[in-house]
């Protein structure tokens, strides 16, 4: 899909959005492995086919030597049977990063969300504050992008949408001092969950990585646990890039859990079990459209069927 699709209808269930969104992934992964089997026995030249396509999904040299593995041991009677198989094995490994994001007692749960420029945290946090409003819970939004004005514009037109209360300066403020500011502000107003964007931080960027540590330390000033989870967004068009990514923002912000984006606009979609194979970090929500329904909890389950393409 790009820019110009339409939007999913909200009358849509999230299955039909995700399989809807995983669509070119379950084409380039599901669909290549149906054409191989329909053809005849799995040879040891149809496995490797089938290891070279799941490694060019982004699913990992591991990983797509273990699927591979596992149906070379098959005798499969039709396409459907080959696509449970490669859902269960999908399955295995996701299961246990598919984390839900729990919100604690204290006030505000601080969630600081970081990730590169173009992976989509702004329109994360948008929607993770219209979520968290939907639950009835208060929510502030902190503007700590302070490098685009856009961002800055973006978010605060995100608060007015969701019912959260925005915190935001002129383009150039100093991050870490409004990082400190909203959680002070978040204190005294009570708010349940405080969600803090920053600027879109290339890895390889050390000044700007320096800035997002600061962010981190000045916070725990305030409250030691401060921040309770920090999301790390990735953009799953990226591909290979993004195990990159997870190194490099684990090391300095202490990633806890990930969101992946923009998975209806990639055939690479099996850079998430990678990313769950190699890092093992918690995944607790995708995102397959740019609509505010379009960002749901990860299932392990659902993913692995919509990848392998069953209905």
């Amino acid at each position: 899909m790009n820019d110009s699709t339409p939007k999913q209808s909200p009358q849509q269930s999230w299955w039909q959005r995700l399989t809807g969104g995983l669509k070119r992934t379950s084409t380039a992964i599901g669909a290549a492995i149906s054409d191989l089997v329909t053809r005849g026995p799995l040879t040891p030249e149809r496995i490797e086919e089938i290891e070279d396509m799941l490694i060019r999904a982004d699913l990992g040299v591991d990983v797509a030597a273990r699927i591979a593995a596992v149906m070379a041991k098959g005798r499969y009677q039709d396409v459907k049977e080959s696509q449970t198989i490669l859902a269960d094995e999908i399955e295995k490994i996701l299961a246990p990063v598919a984390v839900p994001l729990t919100i604690g007692d204290g006030k505000p749960f601080v969630i600081l969300v970081v990730g590169v420029n173009g992976s989509g945290k702004t329109t994360t946090i948008g929607k993770l504050a219209a979520k968290f409003h939907d639950e009835g819970r208060s929510v502030m939004l902190c503007a700590g992008d302070t490098f685009r004005a856009a961002a800055i514009d973006q978010l605060t037109i995100w608060a007015g949408r969701s019912g959260a209360s925005v915190l935001a300066r002129a383009p150039g403020a100093d991050a870490a001092g409004l990082a400190y500011d909203a959680l002070v502000e978040a204190k005294g107003e009570e708010i349940d969950v405080l969600l803090v964007d920053t600027a879109g931080r290339l890895q390889n960027k050390a000044s700007l990585m320096d800035e997002l540590e600061k962010m981190v330390r000045v916070m725990k000033k305030l409250d030691p646990a401060a921040p309770h989870v920090v999301l790390l967004v990735l953009d799953a068009t990226v591909g290979q890039n993004a195990l990159s990514q997870v190194e490099e923002f684990r090391k300095v912000a202490g990633v806890t859990g990930l969101v992946m984006t923009k998975l209806d606009g990639t055939a690479r979609g099996g850079i998430l079990v990678a990313i769950a194979a190699k890092h093992k970090l918690p995944v607790h929500f995708i995102g397959v459209g740019e609509g505010i329904d379009d960002l749901a909890a990860f299932t392990a389950k659902d993913f692995a069927r919509a990848i392998a393409g069953l209905e």
